[in-house]
């Protein structure tokens, strides 16, 4: 995809998932799933009792810094990373960067584009890029990284490439990649080959599954992971090649958001801890 991109592995916050424990589990709690689950505290109750030790945070949460800080020691969590939207990157980067350094989290997800915000040529993906890169790269002078979650209008294609490729190109290698391999899949590329594309760049994949078409209607024809149709036997393996750090569960409309979470961490700690053939 990149010339570049091997270029992210001498960056200072690719060190981040090097010096982690090593024992600790990769995985960790979308909290937009649990968004319908009561209080934040009933929220973190619920990732802790799927036995999940991290949560990707959505944005503050509605909370302050020091309130965070408290739930989270409360149910022995983590924070991975958390969903921050670009206009609060463009417009309130420092208060963003203070409650996240106030939190301990050091690395923000661009989870979303509106659809008025969403570029529609390769030349506007491109400078869409390049204001990212440039975001990554203030970021940077905090010791925070910068990542990019995609849906499916990401893989519109201009000349055979996706609109996501355009933008991490023009953004540099300081912007990683949270590749969405739900959304890959509904948008028509194949999932595992699409995260050739980010060896050395992949921070995280959204770890959900697609339900077969016409089926979970009532959940947006979503699936918890190992579920529905997407073959994770290739997926996992991929995703490990590609260097991710996090896998994140998540689900877009769940009916039982603590089944989501709960039978999610259950297949992904049985499949993650098999040995690589």
């Amino acid at each position: 995809m990149l010339a570049c991109l091997g270029a992210a592995l001498a960056l200072p916050g690719l060190a981040h998932a090097q010096s982690q424990d090593p024992a600790a589990s990769p995985v960790a709690a979308q909290m937009y799933t649990l968004r319908d689950v009561g209080s934040l505290e009933q929220q973190f109750a619920a990732v802790e009792r799927a036995g999940i030790a991290s949560v990707e945070l959505v944005g503050d949460q509605g909370v302050e810094a020091e309130e965070m800080n408290a739930l989270l020691a409360e149910h022995e969590l983590s924070v991975s990373s958390s969903h921050v939207p670009l206009d609060d990157l463009r417009h309130d980067l420092d208060d963003v960067v203070a409650f996240h350094r106030a939190i301990g989290n050091d690395t923000l997800v661009i989870p979303y584009l509106a659809e008025d915000e969403r570029p529609d040529s390769a030349e506007d993906w491109r400078a869409l890029g390049e204001e990212i890169g440039g975001l990554a790269s203030r970021l940077a002078e905090h010791d925070m990284r910068l990542a990019y979650h995609n849906h499916d209008f990401e893989m519109r294609t201009f000349d055979g490439r996706t609109a996501l490729e355009i933008l991490l190109e023009a953004a540099g290698p300081e912007v990683l990649g949270e590749v969405d391999l739900a959304w890959v899949a509904r948008g028509g590329q194949d999932p595992a080959e699409y995260l050739e594309h980010f060896d050395g760049r992949l921070f995280a994949i959204h770890a959900k599954d697609n339900a077969p078409t016409g089926t979970a209607e009532d959940e947006r024809g979503f699936a918890i992971i190992g579920q529905g149709v997407l073959d994770w036997d290739e997926l996992l393996p991929a995703a490990r090649e590609a260097g991710a750090e996090v896998y994140v569960i998540e689900h877009d409309q769940p009916k039982d958001a603590q089944a989501v979470l709960t039978e999610g961490n259950r297949f992904l700690d049985e499949a993650l801890s098999a040995p690589a053939e």
